[in-house]
């Protein structure tokens, strides 16, 4: 494999959606993001509908990781590209979804903590995607994929809106939170405060005594 880009048989565009829902959020992010849309091969040829696939990125992924190249590895777009002009695949429109925060990702969910990201996919992008491009505009022709928090966004986002998307496919998605993340939460609270007390026969006080009979108490 050639470690340099190759010339698209579709191609990309690179623009940017104002999105009212995500101005204002509460950790001050952009509310005008980055959108990228792959176009199929003959696309601009005939005058005819494509399906569409909504691409979400993982953890501390951001828009322009799609194009990153790496030894003895195609670049996703690339890859994608050489499916449908090879025609292992019908042609698709290709969206590459923008959500990146300050704490380097939002789940695609709508938070208080982050801002309405998973209303901005679902009620700013996909309109917009539709009202500029020639998509099939029905569920049966709308799929959303993604990649780690990607894959969560990918396997919520239909449950929650299967008006919109009518397939998925998450890659490592993001999942079994009580099993990874809540026996953390118990560690981090034991952490959370030390005080130390002593015991005397006139009872225990706080902070005082010799340091033999200090016995260091973890709180809350």
């Amino acid at each position: 494999m050639l470690p340099w880009g190759v010339e698209l048989a579709g191609r990309l565009e690179q623009t940017t959606i104002v999105s009212e829902l995500l101005r204002g959020n509460p950790l001050g992010d952009p509310h005008e993001r980055p959108i990228w849309v792959y176009l199929p091969p003959g696309y601009d040829d005939a005058d005819v509908r494509h399906p569409t696939v909504y691409v979400l990125q993982g953890y501390t992924g951001h828009l322009t990781m799609w194009a990153n190249r790496t030894p003895f590895r195609q670049p996703f777009i690339e890859t994608a590209d050489a499916v449908f002009a090879t025609g292992r695949a019908p042609g698709c429109i290709v969206v590459y979804v923008d959500a990146w925060t300050a704490y380097g990702g939002s789940q695609f969910v709508d938070s208080p903590g982050t801002g309405r990201y998973h209303s901005y996919l679902c009620d700013e992008v996909v309109p917009w995607v539709d009202a500029n491009y020639r998509t099939i505009p029905a569920r049966e022709s709308r799929a959303v994929s993604g990649k780690s928090s990607g894959g969560f966004g990918a396997m919520i986002t239909p449950m929650l809106r299967p008006d919109l998307f009518g397939a998925l496919a998450t890659h490592a998605g993001d999942s079994l939170y009580e099993l990874s993340y809540v026996p953390a939460f118990g560690k981090g609270a034991g952490c959370c405060a030390t005080t130390t007390t002593t015991s005397s026969a006139g009872g225990a006080t706080s902070g005082r005594g010799p340091p033999s009979s200090r016995k260091p108490t973890t709180t809350c």
